[in-house]
């Protein structure tokens, strides 16, 4: 077939109108309908997307089971990697402050199977041993990913001498792959879960971060560190980062949408609304970062806390939800993001067990968009009308500055409402196509799509669809109907 005729056939087999696309997901045609205009203009650049931008969490108890982490663990390997090959996985959690180094193997009894899900903080969970063995697999699942890590050390219970022999195995055995060291687990926190007295304030904390800190470089003088790993408290972060901001490679904190899931408020319409708490985070955080240059990343975050609520963190909506949130960070300046999960919790990404294996839930798709758009340079969007539709978010993204290739990726949060958005690239781009983020339902848990495919086994996936869209005056046309998401692409190279 002639390159000129094939390009016509997969145009038009792949061509998916508005309407029909409303009617493969399930959208009722007669939803109310609003046009907006999102013009992107490539010549503003806003903050940078690094490539390790994506990230994971998982609990430190996790590795009292060597084999999950593990290079035979292919099939969640091939799940991460889908995400990228240059991410950063962190382990933490509120298991780091009950689990303890053990670096005599031999007098410990075989470790079994574990899928440890996210720790509702409710009670002190069991004790966990971490081993040599654990550690040295998990440099295997890190080489095998491409990701880097972050590795959380027991503040909370431990000695610091305990402590920097730990961090010394884990500094030796993972080399460059490890950014930094956390030394603790939302210190915030301590008073009111059992971990310290009342009244703990920042000064005690101060005060037991530094000495720790200061053993560990003892023994072990190159490695890197970030904190304080706050909950989310920002009268602890700025006084962290200006008293430790030469010993900290960046900063870090959480930051949990909604909780707590007995709360019958906690719903997906207030998950998607605005919410001004995460305004006030990251306006804390950025304006720190201004004051002293540290950079700063969420190194926990979800939808709602103490372990996910059913019904709202693992649906669809978790996917809008967290892609959107990715790209709110990214453009208040933060470095990267991860987000907790592990076993069957309610908000995991990649739900399951070495044994039973593992499944990409809906909020995986929301980071697989993210992937898809790839690092880059934020650009300014500038989207008219935005009060006829507070729920539609838009962002532009170019691969470097001066860059032939510009990208759109727009959010519609309504449940019942439908977007017909033009959108001007600032370019004179000579074609563009759409993939797609799709449901049947906000509250869907297991039908969501993106380019009309859904992931399958060690994250297996490719877009079914690449919707050509028509441009005109480098501007092009796009339905979308309620509760979906859309990757634009525009590119000004020859035309095809």
């Amino acid at each position: 077939m002639a390159a000129m005729d094939r390009r016509r056939f997969l145009q038009s087999s792949v061509l998916v109108s508005g309407a029909a696309l409303c009617t493969r997901v399930g959208w009722a045609a007669d939803v109310s309908s609003v046009s907006l205009q999102l013009t992107l203009n490539p010549s503003r650049l806003g903050n940078p997307i690094p490539e390790d931008f994506t990230g994971l969490s998982y609990e430190s108890a996790q590795l009292a089971d060597p084999t999950f982490f593990s290079p035979a663990n292919t099939e969640l390997i091939g799940l991460i990697r889908r995400l990228g090959t240059a991410g950063v996985l962190r382990i933490g959690g509120n298991t780091s402050e009950y689990c303890y180094w053990k670096p005599d193997a031999s007098s410990l009894p075989n470790a079994q199977a574990l899928a440890v899900g996210p720790d509702t903080g409710r009670k002190a969970p069991p004790p966990r041993n971490i081993t040599p063995r654990a550690v040295d697999n998990l440099r295997g699942f890190i080489d095998a990913t491409g990701w880097k890590l972050i590795y959380g050390l027991n503040m909370g219970t431990e000695t610091p001498e305990t402590a920097a022999a730990e961090a010394e195995y884990v500094s030796r055995t993972m080399g460059e792959k490890l950014i930094a060291f956390q030394l603790c687990n939302e210190p915030d926190l301590f008073s009111r879960n059992g971990l310290r007295k009342p009244g703990y304030d920042y000064a005690q904390f101060a005060r037991e971060w530094q000495h720790f800190f200061e053993v560990i470089r003892a023994r072990v003088p190159q490695v890197s560190f970030a904190g304080p790993d706050t909950a989310f408290n920002n009268e602890w972060l700025v006084p962290f980062a200006k008293q430790f901001k030469n010993d900290v490679a960046f900063l870090s904190q959480h930051y949990y949408a909604e909780g707590p899931p007995t709360d019958p408020s906690m719903t997906i319409e207030r998950l998607l609304q605005p919410n001004p708490k995460l305004e006030a985070e990251f306006q804390g955080m950025a304006e720190t970062k201004s004051d002293t240059h540290v950079p700063f990343r969420l190194t926990e975050t979800n939808s709602c806390y103490s372990g996910g609520k059913q019904g709202v963190s693992d649906t669809f909506a978790s996917a809008l939800w967290g892609a959107d949130l990715m790209y709110q960070l990214a453009a208040a300046g933060g470095i990267g993001i991860n987000f907790h999960g592990g076993g069957y919790g309610w908000y995991t990404p990649i739900a399951g067990t070495v044994q039973h294996g593992f499944l990409a839930r809906p909020i995986y798709y929301g980071m697989l968009l993210f992937a898809q758009a790839g690092a880059g340079h934020l650009i300014e969007a500038n989207l008219a009308a935005r009060e006829t539709a507070p729920l539609v978010t838009a962002y532009g993204l170019i691969e470097d500055a001066g860059g032939r290739t510009v990208r759109a990726i727009v959010f519609n949060k309504h449940a019942d409402r439908a977007i017909r958005l033009q959108i001007t690239a600032g370019l004179p781009a000579t074609h563009a196509h759409a993939l797609r983020l799709v449901a049947p339902r906000l509250d869907d848990t297991t039908d969501e799509t993106l380019g009309s495919n859904p992931v399958g086994a060690s994250g297996a996936w490719q877009a079914a669809h690449q919707e050509i869209l028509p441009t005109q005056d480098g501007a092009v046309t796009i339905e979308m109907p309620p509760a979906s998401a859309a990757l634009v692409t525009f590119d000004a190279g020859e035309s095809r």
